[in-house]
């Protein structure tokens, strides 16, 4: 069946839309796929690509964005559920495993009438006894070994097979890596005792077939000097069998077959019959080898892919963040996030914890840079009543009410020695005292630390325990700041558009051209939590359905683009105006910065800021010069 997208909301409620094309269009032009009449989806607002199986969505530079499961995408691959919402309208999109083709002829039944003649008969019954017992046994083995996924269970399988069809003892089956036996996948099983006993192999013979690729059969190996080993003559081996596992010129390994009882030994039937099951062997471990490592890597993508989080960015720079909290959320390792202010750390942070085995415990947040030491100390450690003045009864702090769970300290390079050395025996024993407290509390807590500090630097300064960063730096992360991941910036705004509109109670169509251009052209010193405040602003102060340049914040305004268009707009116009004005100012000043910013009647501080934003450093210096 093909995928199909349901209607669930907005103007086409209740309509399903079969995707047939590899390309599927929808948007607000007629000749969509999917039209939707509605001012709040552009005219060709998203597509729907197949690609081999999967189906990828990709946002085609809409105003508006789209969202699927309520976050901005660019581009991404459905999965079977995933809710889409374009403007007004939501759709669910619906798939199911298509029909794997058929190799086989198309097969009729013909109502013709038998044509008459001699014709022989023959009991199924009777048939069986007819079939060679050696087919029989294949038949066994193939039926049985090519239902089986796991390769350890397989190869314990087809042992057991051969154990009743030869009369070997013990059995073992090595798989190359690399073509070498070095580093093999080695199975044993003992016919008496099973996994318990362990399985003598002799490397000589074993390497010697797998470098011929013939089978090899040594009745009394121990008198023949070419295949004569110590281990051999230690088993007492009276009969060994070995049979390549090849397939399609591929040494896969060997199939390792020996006895000690002395009237046991391995014949040309014996031989013919396991190189027979060797070449069917093969087939169904090499499927089973590949099905292992395809499920390993499908459960390394997911676990990045299905991480739970709040963070939005499709870019390389948060994939890397992805699979960084991917690898140690399910571990209780102490985590060390860095980054610029802004950057999401403590976002970060609830995503280790979401996606970790404490997730149903508590996440203690705090700020270790927005309360005194005295109010820090009571907050991490409680107090008892009458530790100090106002202390009229017992308190638990947040190491102790996040017991069991995670807790985050934020600003951590801001803590004070006193507090640095209370932490490190939290961070060693995971124990503490409360303030004026005698009695030791015991806490399992994992701890996330951040800091927007360089933390080595502090040490070097003396303000930081080296101990201490040793103990946080256990495993450690560095949030990109919003510049060094561009191709994020227009996926927040349309999550903050959405967020903003709808607590503001507006209803945006997007975000124009020109102020995307202003947007993506900023530096962001102030990150996530700057273009926030700058999206926020502009759904407060705009008037329009569409934010426009001149509701962003000035400081983006003053930034000149990359862009140079044939038509000076307004905002272009007026940049070239307080260029002039700032030139002339700092011309009549001879150059002095803070006569200039008097003249201008702006503080000097703003003066560097604009002459920064303007890009008119390399204009002074060529003035000057």
């Amino acid at each position: 069946m093909s995928p199909r997208l349901a209607a669930i909301s907005g103007k086409l409620k209740g309509s399903i839309f079969t995707i047939h094309e590899d390309t599927f269009v929808i948007g607000r032009e007629t000749a969509a796929n999917v039209c939707i009449a509605d001012a709040s989806v552009s005219r060709r607002h998203t597509k729907i690509d197949k690609h081999d199986h999967s189906f990828v969505i990709t946002d085609l530079e809409s105003l508006n964005g789209t969202f699927v499961n309520d976050v901005p995408v660019k581009s991404r691959i459905l999965q079977h559920g995933d809710r889409i919402r374009i403007g007004d309208s939501q759709f669910i999109f619906l798939t199911e495993e298509g029909d794997i083709a058929s190799r086989s002829s198309e097969v009729n039944l013909d109502e013709a009438q038998v044509v008459s003649g001699p014709t022989m008969q023959i009991r199924i019954d009777d048939a069986m006894y007819l079939m060679a017992r050696d087919l029989s046994a294949l038949m066994k083995v193939s039926t049985s070994i090519n239902a089986i996924r796991g390769l350890d269970d397989l190869l314990q399988r087809l042992i057991e097979l051969l154990f009743e069809v030869v009369p070997a003892q013990r059995g073992a089956i090595l798989l190359t890596t690399n073509d070498s036996l070095d580093s093999s996948v080695v199975f044993g099983l003992d016919r008496a005792s099973g996994k318990d006993k362990a399985v003598n192999v002799s490397r000589t013979i074993a390497q010697q077939v797998l470098r011929d690729g013939v089978a090899l059969i040594a009745n009394d190996p121990a008198t023949q000097p070419t295949l004569s080993s110590e281990s051999l003559i230690q088993a007492r081996t009276h009969s060994v069998m070995c049979v390549p596992l090849v397939m399609i010129d591929h040494k896969l390994g060997v199939v390792y077959l020996d006895t000690t009882i002395a009237g046991d030994h391995f014949n040309r039937d014996h031989l013919q019959l396991v190189t027979a099951i060797a070449g069917i062997a093969a087939v169904a471990i090499e499927n089973a080898r590949h099905f292992e490592w395809l499920q390993n890597e499908n459960e390394r993508l997911l676990a990045d892919v299905n991480i739970e989080h709040n963070m939005v960015g499709e870019g390389p720079a948060m994939q890397r963040v992805y699979h960084f909290i991917s690898k140690v959320a399910p571990t209780d390792s102490t985590v060390l996030i860095s980054g610029e202010s802004g950057t999401g750390k403590e976002l970060a942070a609830r995503a280790i914890h979401r996606n970790s085995k404490r997730v149903h415990k508590p996440f203690m947040a705090v700020n270790c840079a927005a309360l005194t030491e005295t109010l820090l100390e009571s907050e991490l450690f409680g107090h008892e009543k009458g530790a100090f003045t106002g202390a009229f009864s017992q308190k638990k702090g947040r190491l102790e009410i996040a017991d069991g769970g995670t807790v985050f300290l934020d600003e951590i390079g801001e803590l004070t020695p006193p507090l640095q050395v209370k932490l490190l025996r939290v961070l060693q024993e995971r124990e503490f005292e409360r303030v004026g407290g005698t009695v030791t509390i015991k806490v399992d807590l994992r701890v996330i630390a951040a800091t927007n500090k360089n933390l080595e630097e502090a040490i070097e300064a003396g303000e930081f325990r080296q101990d201490l960063y040793y103990r946080l730096n256990v495993v450690s992360l560095e949030m990109p700041g919003l510049r060094e991941r561009r191709e994020d910036i227009m996926l927040l705004a349309s999550y903050f558009v959405d967020k903003y509109g709808a607590r503001c109670n507006r209803k945006l169509l997007g975000i124009s051209a020109n102020a995307r251009e202003r947007l993506t052209a900023y530096d962001w010193p102030g990150n996530v939590r700057e273009l926030e405040n700058a999206i926020e602003r502009a759904i407060v102060l705009g008037t329009t359905d569409v934010i426009l340049p001149e509701d962003l914040p000035e400081a983006l305004l003053e930034r000149e683009t990359s862009t140079t268009q044939s038509t000076v707009g307004y905002h272009e116009a007026v940049t070239q105006t307080k260029k002039q004005i700032i030139l002339k100012a700092i011309e009549e000043a001879k150059g002095n910065y803070t006569e200039a910013a008097k003249l201008l009647g702006v503080h000097p501080n703003y003066l560097h800021r604009l002459i920064r934003n303007l890009n008119l450093r390399a204009q002074l210096k060529s003035t000057s010069s």
